[in-house]
This record gives structure tokens, C-alpha cells and sequence, in this order.
């Protein structure tokens, strides 16, 4: 098999719904030919553009390398060919790996027996241990007769930014978080009030983003493991995002009717670098106040009655929640994540026609969006 390029396919893994939202986000940090696929997006580039992707993008779970594909009929031809793949232009000996296969529309329909093919190869040709606990993932995808093989860049999911040692009950991804800030219009230049605040992730996603600090800033990641992983050049790259220019004259802000919740807020806020410009206070929501100074957005995840709670207790959170928005936040807009549009509906808020379904946890959610409220 020839060597592997300099300029290779980077699949970058979306949440479900959101395919199209994480495409724009990649046009818009400069990725080359972009294109939305089934489950993510594609994006052309080399090594230093999986570093940017897992160090910048907001929005992606995870983002793979694909390193290299070839037709496979039988698993004696996988076995053969897999042996031929240059392992040891990307892998080291002295890094284990894991390898997880999927099959789909092919004559090779046992994954299984796929991943043990490749294990075997990894292990006889490169001389690396396999172990189902490494931190480092070979993936190989078999659909429509073709192997892809390819490399987890990133290791533990993107979500995990570094930053947030606690959580509260049915806690909202990192990741989903920017997702739903991009797609209710949020671009960093107001303030944020969540009035259910949680363990604060829309609070610090927002803050952040108005910062521009690079969500992969304070974490390692699976590539720095890689076969000619250049620590100086990735060390540059980095610290040249790692902190803020200049901090904006508005604030951000969290309520939770839970003192654990705000306690856990501060503490995760201070831990992302930006204590300074949130705060949170312990209330009800229907004791949320609109802050001094200029309307912004108003983003909230109440209970879905799926997992927390009975949802016909829920519909009294709902009316509550509209009504406080109704009653003392002129002029901001709402954004409502919700799976039931009766639930949302109860808010007697005018919300625009839901965009979704999105995937939270599992559960089919939309997200529902107000103009500025009168």
C-alpha cells in the first residue's frame, strides 16, 4: 500500500440534528471542503488541521483521521491487506491501542471478527499492545465492501473541556451547549441569563465564546500519542489561543432555585477562567429578574418529565417560566429546549416554529425561539 498523505479526510462527529450547525461552525474557523456527512462532517487537511479542529471547534464530540481505505470481500483478504497498512507512520510500539470495526452493506457483516483481523495486524506488523482499555482508538469502518481505517484524534469526548469537576442531575453536554447557543443566534456580543442554571455550562459556554477562548485549551488529547507528533509546534499552537484579548462590558448569569447548583457554577466558572464576568444567585424562576444594562438572550433546559420529575407537574414550571420571561424581560430574546410542545406552549411565550429534533442524552428534544419580547 503507498504511504500515507500529507492531506487526508478529518471526519468531524456531530450530535444528532446537528450536522449542518457543526458545518458552519468548521466554514467559519477556515476548514477546507467541507461537507456534511451521515453522523458529522468532512473536512480535507492534515495533521495541523486535527489539532486546530480538536482544539477549536465548539460543536464536534469527536474528530477522526482518516488515514486510509481499501476494498476487502472476505476476511482473509481484511487480514492481508490490513498487514500492508503503513501502521507505523501514525502509531508508535510503546502506545497501545484499541480497535473498534462496524460493519454495513457488506460481505463482511461480523464485526467481530473484523476488529480481531485488524488487532492481530496492529499487533504482528507494529509490534503495539492492544488493550480494550487504551486510550488510543483504531476505527475501522466496512461499508459497501470498503474499509476505512481510522484514527480517534481526540480520546476522550470533546465535551469534557477541562474545566467542570462537577455536575448536576441529567447535566447538558458542553458541546450541545454551543449548539444551541450557535443555532438561537448567539455570537457572543450580548449578555446570557440561563434561570435554571444546572452545574452553569450555558453560563460558561457563553462566556467563553465571548472571550474566544478555545474550548480545547486547558486538556490533552489522543493525537499527542501519534508516530512524529510534534510537541514544540502543537505547544505554539495552544498557547496562542489560550487566553482572551480583551473581556466584553457586559456580564453573564445563572440561576438555580439549588444552593448545590450554585455553589458547583462558581467553582466550575472559576476553574474556565471566567469568574470575573458570570455570576450566579440562588432563586426560583419565578423569582429571575432581567440584569441593568442591555437585553440579551435568555436560554433555558427545564426538566423534560422523561427523566427528572412527572410531567404533568411540569406544565406549573412551564407557565412560570413564560410568565417571568413575559412580566420582566422586555426586549430579550428566549430560547426554550424542550421535548414536548405542550410543555412549551404552556409558557404562552410566541415561539416560532421549533427547530429540531436534536438528540439530548438520548431523548428527542427542539429548541424553540422567541423575536425580542415586548
Amino acid at each position: 500500500m503507498p504511504r500515507l498523505g500529507n492531506v487526508f479526510e478529518i471526519f468531524l462527529v456531530a450530535i444528532p440534528g446537528f450536522e449542518e450547525t457543526l458545518a458552519d461552525e468548521a466554514r467559519e474557523l477556515g476548514f477546507k471542503e467541507v461537507a456534511v456527512a451521515s453522523g458529522g462532517v468532512t473536512v480535507k487537511g492534515g495533521w495541523p488541521e486535527v489539532w486546530r479542529a480538536n482544539l477549536m471547534l465548539r460543536g464536534a464530540s469527536a474528530v477522526f483521521a482518516r488515514i486510509i481505505s481499501y476494498p476487502v470481500f472476505h476476511l482473509a483478504q481484511l487480514d492481508k491487506r490490513s498487514r500492508k497498512v503503513p501502521w507505523d507512520q501514525v502509531l508508535r510500539k510503546d502506545v497501545p491501542v484499541r480497535v473498534e470495526a462496524s460493519c454495513k452493506h457488506s460481505k463482511i457483516y461480523h464485526s467481530g471478527a473484523a476488529k480481531q483481523r485488524i488487532e492481530t495486524a496492529i499487533a504482528e506488523e507494529l509490534g503495539a499492545a492492544i488493550s480494550d482499555e487504551a486510550e488510543l482508538c483504531v476505527k475501522a469502518r466496512i461499508e459497501d465492501d470498503i474499509c476505512t481505517i481510522s484514527i480517534d484524534t481526540s480520546g476522550e469526548s470533546l465535551h469534557k473541556r477541562g474545566h467542570k469537576e462537577t455536575v448536576n442531575k441529567a447535566p447538558m453536554r458542553e458541546t450541545l451547549a454551543s449548539l444551541f447557543l450557535r443555532r438561537a443566534g448567539y455570537t457572543g456580543d450580548v449578555p446570557v441569563l440561563d434561570p435554571m442554571c444546572g452545574s452553569g455550562t450555558f453560563v460558561i459556554e457563553a462566556a467563553e465564546i465571548a472571550l474566544d477562548l478555545a474550548p480545547g485549551r486547558s486538556r490533552s488529547f489522543a493525537f499527542e500519542k501519534l508516530k512524529g507528533f510534534n510537541a514544540q509546534a502543537w505547544a505554539k499552537l495552544r498557547d496562542s489561543v489560550a487566553t482572551a484579548d480583551a473581556k466584553p462590558d457586559f456580564r453573564f448569569y445563572g440561576c438555580d432555585r439549588d444552593a448545590g447548583a450554585i455553589e458547583m457554577s462558581r467553582a466550575n466558572a472559576g476553574r474556565a477562567g471566567v469568574g470575573e464576568i458570570t455570576a450566579f444567585r440562588q432563586c426560583a424562576v419565578s423569582a429571575a429578574t432581567a440584569p441593568g444594562g442591555a437585553a440579551g438572550l435568555v436560554i433555558a433546559n427545564p426538566p423534560y418529565g422523561q427523566r427528572i420529575g412527572d410531567k404533568k407537574r411540569l406544565f406549573a414550571l412551564y407557565k412560570s417560566f413564560g410568565q417571568t420571561m413575559l412580566g420582566r424581560f422586555g426586549g430579550w430574546r428566549v430560547a426554550l429546549i424542550a421535548s414536548d410542545a405542550g410543555l412549551a406552549k404552556a409558557t404562552g411565550l410566541p415561539f416560532g416554529p421549533p427547530q429540531g429534533p436534536f438528540s439530548h442524552g438520548g431523548t428527542r428534544v427542539y429548541l424553540f425561539l422567541t423575536e425580542a419580547l415586548a
